[in-house]
């Protein structure tokens, strides 16, 4: 079985050894271990890891700019970024454009589970990304962000109007009369509005609006 090549980089001693003691019970993965990112782009000089596991805030040269480095050094290493925890601003600059074209592929909170480690680096072997916990459901969840955004730039100016005055609170009624319409009429922008905007109930879609600014406050 060929060896897998596994830098780690970390200037914690006591995370950085965990993570390493970690990946020494697979057999034929081989870990070597520094304190910084700088050496880390030394290491990688000779070592040609098949994967670089980099903390993302080491003082002085942060893993992501470790990570471009190293990719120039080694194009076939692969990248496992770790953040302090997985909120949604850590998790977004781990999949910035600058981290993806660093080659960062991975990313974990240094409170992960064994396993997952042990996952993310799997899938790195077989140059497979690895999106376990919080990650996969920001991705989701930025989607569906996008996909309503998208959305609400298709509404027409009728459906503009209606939605206004849907936050305003008038009735079904009382928005037919001021734009001289029916009712029915109304409900039908109302439910075109709501399906294009992916909102599922009235109050769900005023606070959209409100949020992405598509209505005058």
């Amino acid at each position: 079985m060929a060896k897998v090549r596994i830098l780690v980089a970390d200037d914690h001693d006591l995370l950085r050894r965990g993570v390493r003691a970690v990946l020494e019970t697979q057999s034929g993965w081989e870990v070597a271990e520094v304190r910084s990112g700088s050496e880390a782009v030394e290491k990688a000089r000779t070592l040609h890891p098949q994967i670089a596991i980099l903390d993302m805030q080491m003082p002085g040269l942060d893993g992501v700019e470790a990570a471009r480095r190293i990719r120039k050094l080694s194009p076939k290493t692969e990248v496992l970024l770790l953040g302090i925890d997985e909120s949604d601003d850590s998790i977004a600059r781990a999949l910035s454009v600058g981290a993806r074209a660093a080659g960062a592929r991975a990313y974990l909170p240094k409170s992960t589970a064994a396993r997952d480690l042990l996952d993310a680096v799997s899938a790195l072997i077989r140059h497979r990304p690895f999106l376990g916990g919080r990650t996969s459901e920001f991705l989701l969840d930025t989607f569906i962000r996008s996909k309503k955004a998208a959305s609400s730039q298709t509404l027409t100016p009728r459906e503009r109007e209606v939605l206004q005055l849907l936050t305003e609170g008038k009735s079904n009624k009382e928005i037919a009369r001021l734009t001289g319409t029916s009712p029915k009429t109304v409900e039908t922008h109302r439910a075109r509005i709501m399906r294009k905007l992916g909102a599922r109930s009235l109050a769900e879609l005023v606070r959209y609006a409100i949020r992405n600014k598509l209505v005058e406050p």
